[in-house]
């Protein structure tokens, strides 16, 4: 401890000297100006500055456009696979391993149904917050 200490104070006592320029060199200044609206670009105030602009929207406060609509969870946007699969898991009642109070060897499948629910509560979690800026 007392060893990083004396070295932290020893680093302290040098002067940090700047890196040399380069004689031939040019100064000159970029500036970038980001443009809401109907906003102009500001002009340069002096020979050696350059100024870059960009247009980033309608207005800083506004959401993104392709994060304004997120896609809807009806139906009509449900894969094929997920739909079979939803039929295939309502024809199971009944059959083994199924979780079902009707039929033999229904409640067999229950901590599997609980595990495949929970794996799909999470790819759906997951695929609502990549849709969040």
């Amino acid at each position: 401890m007392i060893t990083m200490m004396l070295v932290a104070a020893a680093a302290a006592a040098f002067p940090v000297q700047d890196a040399p320029q380069d004689a031939g060199a040019d100064a000159t200044r970029i500036r970038s100006v980001l443009l809401y609206g109907d906003e102009s670009c500001p002009p340069a105030t002096s020979p050696d500055e350059i100024v870059v602009c960009t247009r980033a929207g309608e207005s800083p406060y506004r959401i993104p456009e392709r994060f304004r609509e997120q896609p809807s969870e009806r139906p009509a946007n449900t894969s094929w696979v997920r739909r079979v699969e939803m039929i295939e898991e309502v024809n199971r009642a009944g059959l083994p391993n199924s979780c079902s109070p009707i039929g033999t060897g229904g409640q067999t499948g229950c901590t599997q149904e609980q595990i495949r629910q929970w794996a799909q509560e999470r790819l759906e979690a997951e695929a609502r917050q990549s849709r969040v800026p």
